[in-house]
This record gives structure tokens, sequence and C-alpha cells, in this order.
């Protein structure tokens, strides 16, 4: 029967269920007591991470009401108290009440593969738009695995959306095709270099908002909010066009959403709404 990932300890049981047991994974070792607030609310919000994150992380729970020796023993000098125990070792410590976000970044460190660190770093540089940072990550993700097709992935990727489109084509050519999400930087390039022959953005959506039945400027507005990460809107064009006319362009418009949502993140809401809406008008 698998351990319970919260559990109650003391100063004797300290090195088998804290110690022994962090050597597989973290144990967050948490001082306590329900007398004060914002340490009782600590317990809970831990208490629910580690259920949420299923057994990838402990949570020791220390109560000082009931017995200080523990708290002594590791100089505890206020609750709530929060220290990290990792191979054994002290890998954290965490003094005074702490966000929500503050502890699943602390957990997300110590629980997260390379793989995943790199995407949630390379996720927060990408909201930020911070194409440098994201760049910097990944050099040193290939520099320590080179051979990590994923990487060069992301990497041609990251240099599209800088807008380097001649670094990240000569990247993407030395991926295997068959090679995991390849396709979204491929699709990222092929818009990019359409792109740059359909004139202005601007130009592209006052034509289509003047005349609903042109198709070819709704086509250009699409293709050109897409390169601008601008993806709900870029979806709307093409399936305008979808709706007016199958046959335009061998059912470019359905063709044009497909190539959108293939730049999006996996799981991303707009994608699936607008893919919900793409199959009810299809079927």
């Amino acid at each position: 029967m698998a351990a319970s990932p919260v559990f109650e300890i003391d100063l004797a049981s300290f090195q088998t269920d804290v110690i022994e047991r962090s050597r597989s994974i973290p144990v967050f070792v948490l001082f306590w007591t329900a007398e004060v607030a914002p340490a009782a609310e600590a317990k809970a919000t831990l208490a629910r991470l580690a259920a949420q994150y299923q057994g990838k992380f402990a949570l020791g729970l220390s109560d000082i009401a009931k017995d200080q020796t523990l708290a002594q023993q590791l100089r505890v000098q206020g609750i709530p108290s929060i220290r990290v125990i990792r191979d054994g070792q002290l890998a954290e410590q965490m003094d005074g009440p702490q966000s929500e976000d503050v502890l699943r970044r602390a957990i997300d460190a110590l629980t997260q593969s390379p793989a995943d660190a790199l995407k949630s770093q390379l996720a927060q540089y990408l909201a930020e738009e911070n194409f440098n940072g994201a760049l910097s990550v990944l050099r040193q993700a290939i520099q320590a695995e080179p051979t990590n097709a994923g990487f060069k992935v992301e990497w041609a990727d990251v240099l599209l959306l800088k807008g380097d489109v001649k670094g990240g084509g000569k990247v993407l050519a030395t991926i295997p095709e068959d090679t995991a999400e390849r396709e979204r930087p491929a699709t990222r390039l092929a818009l990019l270099e359409e792109a740059a022959g359909l004139g202005k953005l601007g130009a592209a959506l006052a034509q289509a908002q003047a005349d609903e039945a042109d198709l070819e400027a709704l086509y250009r507005a699409a293709v050109l909010l897409a390169v601008r990460r601008r993806y709900e809107e870029a979806l709307e064009h093409a399936l305008a066009i979808m709706r007016r006319d199958r046959t335009f362009r061998d059912d470019v418009g359905r063709r044009t959403m497909i190539r959108v949502m293939a730049l999006m993140a996996k799981g991303d809401d707009v994608a699936k709404r607008y893919r919900r809406r793409m199959f009810n008008f299809l079927y």
C-alpha cells in the first residue's frame, strides 16, 4: 500500500518518514498549529496541493501545540514555517505565510522533469514576449542535450516568433520530419513566408470590413493576423471564408483554420472553441 502523501511527524519518526522518504520524493515539513490562522491556512493549501500533485511530493505535519521538540531541533522561530527536505538534505526554507503561487513554484522546481521545467520557463518568457530570454533557456538546454530534437523544435519556433525567418528555417531543416510538434514551426515558417507577399495587415482588414464578400481580403487578413499571433481574429476570418464559399481556393478557409490551430498550444481554449465551431459547420 502506497504511503500517504500527508502525514504527522515528530522527532522520533523524522529519520524514517522524512529523511529516508526524501530520497525518493521531496518532503515538505510544515510547522503549524490550528490556533494560528495563517498556519492553518498553509496546512489546508499544502494538503490540497499534495492531492493535486498526486504523489510528486509528500507533506509532513508537525503541530507545535502538541510537541515542540522537532521545531526546536530545526530552529523554527515562528509559524507557519516550511522546511523542504530532498535527498536527505535541506533544499528550501520558507518562513511566514506564503501564497499558493509561491508554493506551486517551489513544488514545480523540485518535482518537474527537465523537459517540464523548460516548458514552464518557455511559457513564461513567451507570455511576456521575451524571445531573447526564451532563446537563452533553449541554448542551455541544447548544450546539455544536443541530440534532443524537441529542444530544437522550440528553438526553431522561438526564432520564427522573433521574426528570424532565415534562422528559424535553418534550424527547422535539421529536425527530422517525424519529430513530435515539428508541425508548429513548419506551419509558422510557411505562413511567415506567405505573409511577406500579402501586403499590410491594416489594408487587408479595412478591405475585408468594407466588402465582406471579398474572400481574398479575408484570407490575407487571416494569414497576417496569424503571423502576429492574433489567433482568435485569424480563426474568425478563416471561418467566415468557410461559411461563404467552401470551394474558394480549394476550401482554404477550413485549411487555414487547421493551420492557425497548429500554431496554438495544446489544449488552448480558443482553439477548442473554434474546432467545435468548424466541426458543427461541417457536419
